[in-house]
Parts: structure tokens; C-alpha cells; sequence
């Protein structure tokens, strides 16, 4: 059984070739620049020797569905399948499923109508996810496609959690509440650290931080999302790449007012100028963190913030929890950075939280245990594999 997960953006198209029945990756790959004069294509992979094989194009791409004939074509000099209709299912990762979809769905055209209507929750990704579904259906009709949502691992978060204190009829009407993101990856390193710990999922109660440039929080309990820290969109919550986080909302009021920026360009700086950028001009987590170590002073304040939000959060969900197995971290960040690691975990001991220090002086490549013996939580660290997941998910559904 042979599943493609596929994870179209604006311009781009990441895709990712699974053998369903060992959960290994075949081939994978990114077609970039889509619509521009020049695009550039490019997919990776073993040959039977162990060798690793990289094909690529540089060839004007004019839309998704173009790109999807590139990508077949390359998957077909890899010799790793014939054609695209052969594959027993393609999942989609679709960003917003709103209250609509809660878990893994066949994607029929009542489907896609729904995901449109979703749009203005998510007007920068669900067109990009719908342009990758309708190429990929009209590629191949007879192919099982799944729309596999970020926001559904969140779905069980209870109303007393997702709801804001603004006026009802901003739900009712508007659709205005928690949503939450990064479900996939969430849902993923929850299940792995379940099995590490050999404990029932349903039993575990974490808390989860994916930390890239985009980054999220979740309290897990009995292997149920209860709350997290991106809302409606992915602003709120941590300090993350260019995105703010949590903030005074009459601060928008207030530039406005004194700076005379409209409401586009105060959205353009909460998300694309803000958080770490914001702060020290950079937000690559690694570089700040060599600027830091040569003394740049809002460098190292920009890591003190980072962490600071973090440990905020992780009190926060302690309290919501009660008793919390594990702390775990994944994405870029998480799973590479061991200041930010050290900083986010130091003097929680009264949560029963204590990190070895000698553990924590790794890159994880795989699943880590990174607390002393004298911590009552255990923090784990756990590379995320959201391909991997959804590509599980579809081949549960089909």
C-alpha cells in the first residue's frame, strides 16, 4: 500500500511517498516557486544500493496542477511507482477545518464547498490546501483523497476553553473562538511519547510544545487535546518566528491611533514583523543564538522572552492538568535548541519538573529522555513527523 501526502502552499507543493504497510518513506520532495518564471523542482530518495538520489528541474511551473505532472514525472524516473493512479490514497493537509471536520475525511465535492466556506478563517493556506486537492483529483479521479486538518486534534477542547469574552453573537455569527493549529504534530508526539513511557494513550496526560518559527503549546489529558495556545489564527499565544503572540489587544487600538496604520498594515507587523524579529531583527533562533553569546543585548532578550512566554504556558497547563506524565518538545527548535530547552524547564522544580543537563546536550534524531532522576514529569524530546501522521491517518480512513 503506497500513500502520498501532499502539502500545497501558495507557490510550493512539499510532498512525501509512504510504503503504508512498514510506515517507511520512499521518496520526498518540494516543487517551489509555482506561478513564477522560474520554477525549481526537486525529489529525494534511495536507490536499492542505499544510495541516496537526488532529481531535479528547473522549469517554469504555471499552477498546481503543472506541478503535480512534474512531480509524477520525477516519481516515475525514480522508479519508485509508474504513475500517480496507482497509489492507494493521497492525504491533503488542510490548515482550518472550523467546528465542521474533527477528524480525517474522504474529500467529496460537499467536502471542498465546506473547506471554501472555511476561508476567511484561514485566507493565506485553505485556498493554497483546495488549489492541491482539486489538481490532485483531476490528476487522479480514481485515487481516495483525504483532508487531513491541523485544527482537528483540538477539536475535543472543551467549550469553557475555546470560547472568548466578547459578545455571543461573535460565535453564533462570526465563528469567532479557539481553533488551535499544528493538531497533527500535537496529536503525533503525543501517541510516540505513549508509547515510550509504555503507557495507554488514553491514560496520558502531557503537555506539548512544538516550537518552530510557528509555534504552539497543548495540555493533553487521557490523550485528549484540552486546551491550547494559538486561537483563532495562528497569533495568539508563544513568541514565535515574526508572529507576536499573546498581547494587550488595545495596543492595535492605540498604534492606530498614534502611528495612523491601518488595519493591514498592523496585521502585516503583528504577523510578519513582530516576535522574534521584532525584538532583535532576526528570526532565525540559531543565529540569535550566536548573536546572544557574542554579547548583542536584544538578542539575548529576545531568548529571554522566547522562554519566559514558554514557562508561562507550562504553569498554566500544569495547573489546568493536575497530574502531567510528560513534558514533550518537537519541531525545529524544540527538538535542536538546548538553551532554550534548559531556559523554558529551569526553576519549575515545584512542578516537578527538573531537567539532566548532560542528557539535555543533544539534538534529538530520536525519542530522548532529558530529565534527572529526581523529576517527577518526564521531559521528552521527540523529532515530529507530520507526514508520517497523516499519512497513518488516511490509511486508517480508507
Amino acid at each position: 500500500m503506497k500513500i502520498l501526502v501532499l502539502n500545497s502552499g501558495s507557490s510550493s507543493i512539499k510532498f512525501q511517498l509512504f510504503d503504508a504497510n512498514t510506515n517507511k518513506s520512499l521518496v520526498s520532495g518540494i516543487i517551489e516557486q509555482i506561478g513564477e518564471r522560474k520554477s525549481h523542482a526537486k525529489i529525494q530518495f534511495k536507490d536499492e544500493n542505499g544510495q541516496n538520489i537526488i532529481l531535479e528541474k528547473n522549469i517554469a511551473i504555471k499552477d498546481h496542477k503543472a506541478g503535480l505532472e512534474i512531480m509524477n514525472a520525477l516519481l516515475i524516473e525514480s522508479k519508485i511507482i509508474k504513475d500517480l493512479c496507482e497509489l492507494d490514497g493521497i492525504g491533503h493537509r488542510v490548515v482550518h477545518g472550523g467546528e465542521k471536520f474533527s477528524k480525517p475525511t474522504i474529500i467529496s465535492n460537499e467536502v471542498i464547498k465546506e473547506i471554501e466556506k472555511l476561508i476567511p478563517l484561514a485566507p493565506l493556506h485553505n485556498p493554497a490546501n483546495l488549489d492541491g486537492i482539486k489538481s490532485s483529483i483531476e490528476h487522479c479521479p480514481n485515487v481516495p483523497q483525504v483532508a487531513v486538518f491541523d485544527t482537528a486534534f483540538h477539536s475535543s477542547i472543551p467549550k469553557y476553553a475555546y470560547m472568548y469574552a466578547l459578545p455571543y453573537e461573535t460565535y453564533e455569527k462570526d465563528g469567532v473562538r479557539r481553533y488551535g493549529f499544528h493538531g497533527t504534530s500535537h496529536h503525533f508526539i503525543t501517541k510516540e511519547a505513549a508509547k515510550f513511557l509504555d503507557m495507554d494513550v488514553n491514560k496520558l496526560n502531557a503537555i506539548t510544545l512544538h516550537l518552530g518559527n510557528g509555534a504552539s503549546m497543548s495540555a493533553v489529558k487521557n490523550g485528549k487535546s484540552i486546551d491550547t495556545s494559538m486561537g483563532l489564527t495562528p497569533l495568539e499565544g508563544l513568541i514565535m518566528g515574526t508572529r507576536c503572540g499573546d498581547i494587550d489587544p488595545a495596543i492595535i487600538f492605540y498604534l492606530s491611533r498614534t502611528e495612523g496604520l491601518s488595519i493591514d498594515e498592523l496585521d502585516n507587523m503583528l504577523n510578519k514583523k513582530s516576535g522574534l524579529k521584532g525584538v532583535c531583527g532576526n528570526n532565525d533562533m540559531r543565529e540569535i543564538g550566536e548573536l546572544a553569546k557574542e554579547g548583542n543585548k536584544k538578542a539575548k532578550l529576545a531568548l529571554e522572552m522566547f522562554s519566559y512566554r514558554i514557562k508561562k504556558y507550562i504553569g498554566s497547563y500544569s495547573a489546568v492538568l493536575g497530574r502531567v506524565d510528560c513534558l514533550i518538545f518537537t519541531g525545529g527548535i524544540g527538538e535542536n535548541d538546548i538553551e532554550v530547552r534548559k531556559n523554558s524547564c529551569s526553576n519549575l522544580e515545584n512542578f516537578g519538573i527538573s531537567l539532566d543537563l548532560d542528557k539535555n546536550n543533544q539534538r534529538a534524531k530520536e525519542t530522548i529522555d532529558i530529565s534527572s532522576n529526581e523529576s517527577k514529569v518526564k521531559v521528552l524530546v521527540i523529532p515530529t513527523n507530520e507526514e508520517l501522521e497523516i499519512a497513518l491517518q488516511v490509511k486508517s480512513l480508507i
